[in-house]
This record gives C-alpha cells, sequence and structure tokens, in this order.
C-alpha cells in the first residue's frame, strides 16, 4: 500500500512527525537534520515495499561512488570508461525492471512463444534513474563537485519528489542543504508551504478524482469493445483531458508545497500547459524537468536543430518516440511519443514556412493556437490512456462520429452535472492564474515565474481560513487508493 500524499496518514501522522524531527534536530546538527530527512524519505519509500528500499539504497550507492571515481580520475580515458559504464548501468537496471515483460510481448507478436516474467515495477524508478543519470552527467561536466553522501541521499530520497518528481539536478538542490538557513523553522515557508499544498490536495480530491468518474467508463467500455457515440467519446476524452491536467497539477502543487515547508525549493515542473498556444510551447510547460533532461541528455547530444531541418526533425521524432517510451512500457506510449513528435515537427515545419517566431500578432491567432493546440492534446491523450491499440482506435473512431453522434439518451454520456464540472474544469485551466503565479511575490519554486497583476497571495487570516477550507473539504472527501496517476511511471 502507498504512503499517498492524500492519505490520513500521511497528512496527520508522517508528515507532522518528520517537519518536527527536522526542525528539533536541526538546533543540535545540521548533518544529523539532513540525515533525519533521507531515513525518513526512505521510509516513506519503504512503507509501499520494504524490499525494494534495498533496491534504492544500492543504486544510490553505486551512482555516489561512480560520480566520486568520475570526479577524482586524472586520466581523461578512464574518467570517460567510467562515466559511459555508470550511466549504462542505470539504464540496464530501469531496462530489466520496466521493459523486459515488453520486449517479451513484442517478440511473441512475432511467434517466439516465450513466457512472461513475474515482475514488480519498483515505485518511481525511472525518476531517480533519471536524476542520479542526471548528476553523472553533471560530475563528468565538471558541474557537479560536492561529494557529501548524506547530502546525496537527501538529493535522490527527497520524498516530495521521490516517486512522480520532478527529475532534479544536483545545482538546484545540494546547495539548499548545505545553507544553514533551510535547518530553522520559518514561517512565512510554512504559509507558503501549507497553501501551496492545500490547493494541490482541492485539484487531485475535489477536481481530478471528479473527472475520473466521467473519463474511466469511457476508456473501460472501449476495452471491452463497446462502440462510443461522438458526444460520448469527446464527453469523456474531455473528462480524462481535464483528470490528468489537475491530478499533475495537483501533485506538483503538492509537492512543492511539502518541500517548502522544509524550507527547500523544487524545480517547477507544471506551468499551465493548457494554455500553450503552439506545441513547442506546451512541452516547455508540460513535465517541464523531464522535458527539458529529454533536450539537454537526448536531443542535443543527437545533434539537436544543428545539422539542418532534416536532421533536427528525426532527432525530434527519436526523442519524442524515447520519451513516449519512458511513460510507460507499451506500444500505446510509443504512438503517444511519436504523436507528439509529429505535431513537433509540423510545429517547426509551420514557423519556418510563414516566418514566424511563435508569438501570436493578436489576441484573436492567441486563442485560435490555444484552442487548436488543446484540440491536438487531447487527441494524443487517447493512446497514452487506453490499454491497447484496439481501444485507442475504437475511442477515435467515436470521435470522428462513425458510431453515431447522439446515444439513445443524452443522460447516458453527458448530464447537466457532467457538463456543469466539464465547464468548470475549463474556466480553471484558462480563466485564471496558476498557482505559482498567484504566489509569485514569496517565490514557492526553485524557477522564477512571471508575476500576476490580479488578486494575489499574501500571509493573511482571509488566505489562511481560505487554504484551511479547501484543505477541510478535500480531507472530508477523501477515497480509498486515489493515487497519482503519474505513479505508474
Amino acid at each position: 500500500r502507498l504512503m499517498l500524499f492524500n492519505s490520513y496518514e500521511f497528512i496527520f501522522l508522517y508528515l507532522p512527525l518528520v517537519l518536527a524531527g527536522f526542525f528539533i534536530i536541526g538546533r543540535y546538527s545540521y548533518r544529523y537534520a539532513a540525515l533525519w530527512l533521507a531515513l525518513s524519505s526512505l521510509f516513506f519509500y519503504g512503507w509501499w515495499n520494504p524490499r525494494f528500499v534495498l533496491l534504492l539504497v544500492a543504486s544510490i550507492c553505486f551512482n555516489f561512488f561512480a560520480g566520486y571515481l568520475i570526479g577524482h580520475q586524472k586520466l581523461a580515458k578512464n574518467n570517460k570508461a567510467v562515466f559511459i559504464l555508470s550511466v549504462t548501468a542505470n539504464l540496464v537496471l530501469l531496462g530489466i525492471f520496466k521493459y523486459t515483460n515488453f520486449f517479451i510481448d513484442t517478440l511473441n507478436t512475432f511467434g517466439a512463444g516465450w513466457t512472461t516474467l513475474d515482475i514488480i515495477l519498483p515505485l518511481g524508478i525511472s525518476f531517480f534513474t533519471f536524476t542520479q543519470i542526471a548528476y553523472l552527467v553533471d560530475v563528468y561536466r565538471g558541474i557537479a563537485r560536492e561529494y557529501n553522501f548524506v547530502h546525496y541521499l537527501l538529493f535522490v530520497t527527497w520524498f516530495p519528489h521521490l516517486i512522480a518528481g520532478p527529475v532534479l539536478h544536483h545545482k538546484q538542490m545540494m546547495p539548499q542543504f548545505s545553507s544553514p538557513a533551510i535547518y530553522k523553522p520559518n514561517t512565512e515557508s510554512i504559509a507558503v508551504g501549507l497553501t501551496l499544498f492545500s490547493l494541490g490536495l482541492f485539484k487531485k480530491v475535489i477536481l481530478a478524482d471528479q473527472f475520473a468518474l466521467y473519463a474511466n467508463p469511457l476508456f473501460i467500455r472501449a476495452e471491452l469493445g463497446v462502440q462510443p457515440m461522438l458526444i460520448d467519446a469527446w464527453v469523456g476524452v474531455l473528462a480524462y483531458t481535464l483528470q490528468l491536467y489537475f491530478d499533475f497539477s495537483g501533485y506538483s502543487d503538492m509537492a512543492i508545497g511539502l518541500s517548502r515547508m522544509f524550507n527547500v525549493k523544487l524545480p517547477l515542473n507544471f506551468d499551465s500547459p493548457y494554455k500553450a498556444a503552439n506545441i513547442i510551447e506546451f512541452w516547455r510547460r508540460w513535465h517541464m524537468t523531464l522535458s527539458k533532461f529529454l533536450r539537454d541528455y537526448l536531443y542535443v547530444p543527437l545533434g539537436g536543430n544543428r545539422k539542418g531541418p532534416a536532421r533536427r526533425h528525426c532527432n525530434l521524432l527519436a526523442t519524442m518516440l524515447l520519451g513516449g517510451l519512458w511513460h510507460g512500457a507499451g506500444w500505446t506510449f510509443v504512438f503517444w511519443g511519436g504523436l507528439h513528435g509529429l505535431y513537433l515537427v509540423l510545429n517547426h515545419m509551420w514557423r519556418k514556412l510563414t516566418g514566424s517566431s511563435g508569438i501570436a500578432k493578436n489576441k484573436f491567432t492567441h486563442a485560435a493556437g490555444v484552442v487548436v493546440t488543446f484540440l491536438a492534446v487531447m487527441i494524443a491523450w487517447v493512446p497514452f490512456r487506453a490499454a491497447s491499440r484496439e481501444a485507442t482506435a475504437i475511442i477515435w473512431y467515436g470521435m470522428l462520429g462513425f458510431n453515431g453522434i447522439f446515444p439513445a439518451s443524452i443522460a447516458e454520456c453527458a448530464s447537466n452535472t457532467t457538463l456543469a464540472w466539464l465547464f468548470v474544469g475549463l474556466c480553471v485551466i484558462w480563466g485564471m492564474p496558476n498557482s505559482q503565479q498567484w504566489l509569485s511575490n514569496y517565490s514557492p519554486a526553485w524557477d522564477r515565474v512571471s508575476g500576476y497583476s490580479g488578486f494575489t497571495w499574501r500571509p493573511s487570516k482571509l488566505f489562511a481560513i481560505t487554504a484551511g477550507f479547501l484543505f477541510a473539504l478535500s480531507v472530508l472527501f477523501f477515497t480509498k487508493n486515489s493515487q497519482f496517476l503519474y505513479f505508474q511511471f
């Protein structure tokens, strides 16, 4: 069983004990306070399955030792050899746990007849593997030069990011753990953190879980071969589009809020992606740390845009195909990644053809770009969510109206309540500032975001009551095992 951020044991037991213990120990020893957080993070991970704590610790010890060797090698050829071997070892570990059965299933489609293995995918293995690969690259490039094992252990295991990101870089976190300021309670940081956590909890429990009620039936029926009609299909896909948005946005807010309570700032991972006016901008706003990782450690080494348009387009497609495979060991994820790669290629070709810089000339063209981008992303979410290629095709056929437009009863697909919730969701994503903008005067995340000229947050009784109300309402509507969607990756 997972210790979810939206669970009673986490909110009312784990978090208060870890927070209080950190600041109490921090009065006497910064090193032991950091160790307390690292051990608490390992306990958080082990709550799900204690056996995999050993795997996580072994991975951490291996990469710390490899980083030490890379940083202290005097011969360049030895340095490069250790770096290549250590990165390869990380990828092999990820491949064994995440892609072995995918590889076997693929071979079986060609008649291999192999038996799949009973492999349990460790939680967050993609995130802690990529985080440590980024660390090794930074050491190899001479960017990372600190070799404090306790800080490194905390850097990798830090519980707000361990299960579902963001993907962290050494330069973002290690200097913070070395700062004496984080070991002393700060009322402003705690207020900012609690507010963000309450907002994220509300997004997850009240909004995302509500949209799941309208999205899940469509995809379940499609997997059983039930053909949806046009209205049914579009309502279900829109509901999933909103569910995933508020689920990931909620998690991101909660992770940043939790971290901020400890005076630690996480990098921004989500920045109103459905407000993007083109697909290039979308990927600068959605899962931002993963997008930067794929850009810096895959797209650029492949050649980026330095070798002409044709090579750039191939690099984009390769990067997005692998990015899709990172999200899940299945051909539907590969197809989703390839579809977004095609979107990016078309976006770059359009810019080249029109001489556009990507900035809309007026409000109308900007709004049109937002709508077109939203629809393209929405269509691509179908293979991302569907359990099979057949289910994907069934839903897309329904969205095209091949099965008819209206069901026998409109109430079967879209009641007034459903439509009202969908309308509210769209109003929130397009009509309101995001959490980071609302709290921008207090720099909640490691990154700076553009300010918001409207009504912003400040420490006051009114905002404390509002956050308390959102928190209490969310707790009242807790449901069992409502885990975050990105936990599966």
